[in-house]
């Protein structure tokens, strides 16, 4: 589907007026996306979106599978802090790629830096296979981060605007849960390449980079098929090109039996930017409750994730003997719970509802990690008892860390959406993900099953208080429109 294709067939609907010296359009756009049932159109989106996230989980979990083989390389020989700083490196990249891209995002629009933000992923993942020491490894892993925090403000975004109100919850969380799809292909990867009667280990490591960022090209063909954000269309000065959008994705949905007849409208002042001050007024004056809510939950899911994902490995191989080329068998029970969690429990999100939800699963999370935390502090747990454990813990932590970005990106107006979504991962992934692998990397170097659990109970709290918060105060924004759970800045008026 194109744009210019689509609108050369259809006549604009949206009305344009002239206010106050300002264009408004007066537009049904959001109500008619709203309305309709899943279609084709939902299905390649989501594919399209999804198989970044594959990707991502495919290139990330080498770099945890990988720990072992950088460790042993004759070239790089990293120690355990070695790993967890380059594996910090990659998330501060992230949050300094998710501010800047997520401003870019929210100006420019949502479709175009879907190419440059993977472009740069892409590129950054190759140029980690030249790696010749801990510098250039952290940087070109730096520069990864950043393409890929630029990833996570515009496909988020993207889910909101486009996925029908009914169905918003269940397919972020899934589109999110997919990266562990490529979780359990890296781990098959690291298994084969990590295998020295298949490839000498000090290659195959860079061979690992190398093809998951020759892999990932097919997604630049796959980006087509996803139509800029109508809703950001009309506010951006171009209704007509947002009004051929929806009319073409109308022809291939059906519309819902319990949609009115007449769609309320609303009248919206076009503009070309949204100015800094008014960004910082809205996320930190007017919806000041809603931003600590997404500040809460982005930094305990940052800590609790990325301390233990990161650093997975080296428990594996310093506690329990695990041969770095074996790391790959135990990495797809834990990705199996990751993508079982979001696309079993994420319907629940969109039914009972998100605060329940946000609750449930945060303080599950909390509960289980920290008893099996207690297991392992006492050597009550084999290798393999260790990631069951962790298995049914991220089956339910899966589906919470991503209610996190779920929650930063629907429940700010949508000329803010993108940067708001990228200022609390930034600063969520900066409190807890930065400092997490690289404290957790100082704790098992130690050798202390003792200090590990420590750590362990700390991620146990985070998640704890964070179940809490988003319980209390989290919104209630399941199955209602974006505009009516943040109204646009740019409203002017809404018509029932």
């Amino acid at each position: 589907m194109t744009d210019s294709a689509s609108a050369a067939i259809t006549p604009p609907q949206a009305q344009v007026v002239e206010q106050a010296g300002a264009r408004v359009v007066e537009t049904d756009i959001p109500a008619r996306l709203d309305g309709l049932l899943w279609s084709g159109f939902h299905t390649r989106v989501v594919a399209a979106l999804g198989i970044t996230w594959i990707l991502d989980g495919l290139e990330v979990t080498l770099a945890g599978a990988l720990a072992g083989a950088l460790k042993d390389s004759p070239v790089l020989r990293f120690s355990n802090l070695d790993v967890g700083l380059a594996t910090s490196a990659y998330l501060a990249g992230a949050v300094i790629g998710a501010i800047g891209f997520g401003w870019l995002t929210d100006r420019i629009g949502r479709k175009k830096l879907f190419f440059i933000t993977l472009a740069l992923y892409l590129s950054a993942t190759a140029a980690t296979a030249l790696s010749w020491d801990i510098a250039s490894y952290a940087l070109f892993r730096f520069l990864t981060g950043a393409g890929i925090g630029g990833e996570y403000t515009a496909i988020n975004s993207t889910i909101q605007e486009l996925m029908p109100a009914r169905y918003r919850g269940w397919t972020d969380l899934v589109i999110n849960g997919s990266f562990w799809i490529g979780a359990a292909i890296g781990a098959v990867g690291a298994i084969v390449l990590l295998d020295p009667a298949v490839i000498d280990p000090e290659y195959g490591w860079r061979l690992a980079y190398l093809t998951g960022a020759v892999i990932g090209l097919v997604v630049f063909a796959m980006r087509w098929w996803i139509p800029e954000s109508p809703r950001w269309l009309m506010i951006h000065g171009q209704p007509e090109r947002a009004e051929a959008i929806v009319a073409d994705i109308e022809r291939d949905a059906r519309r819902a039996a319990d949609r009115p007849l007449v769609l309320p409208k609303i009248r919206l002042r076009m503009r070309t930017h949204t100015p800094l001050l008014e960004i910082a007024r809205t996320l930190f004056a007017t919806y000041r409750q809603r931003s600590l809510v997404g500040l809460v939950l982005m930094g305990a899911q940052a800590f609790f994730y990325n301390a233990i994902f990161f650093t997975y490995a080296l428990v594996l191989t310093d506690f329990f003997g695990i041969p770095a080329n074996d790391v790959g068998w135990y990495i797809l029970p834990f990705a199996a719970g990751n993508f079982l969690g979001p696309l079993l429990l994420g319907r629940l999100f969109d039914t009972l509802g998100r605060r329940t939800m946000i609750g449930f699963t945060y303080g599950v999370s909390a509960i289980l990690l920290a008893l099996s935390g207690y297991l392992f502090s006492i050597g009550a747990l084999s290798a393999q008892g260790q990631t069951i454990a962790w298995m049914v813990i991220f089956f339910f932590a899966s589906p919470a860390a991503s209610a996190a970005y779920l929650t930063v990106s629907e429940t700010f107006p949508l000329e803010v959406r993108a940067l708001a979504i990228a200022i609390f991962y930034a600063i969520g992934t900066g409190i807890g993900g930065v400092a997490g692998p690289a404290l957790f990397g100082a704790l098992i170097d130690t050798g202390s099953r003792g200090s590990v659990f420590a750590g362990y109970l700390l991620g146990s709290s985070l998640m704890m208080a964070a179940a809490v918060i988003g319980w209390r105060y989290a919104v209630a924004a399941e199955r209602r429109p974006l505009e009516h759970v943040a109204r646009p800045l740019a409203a002017t008026q809404e018509h029932r």
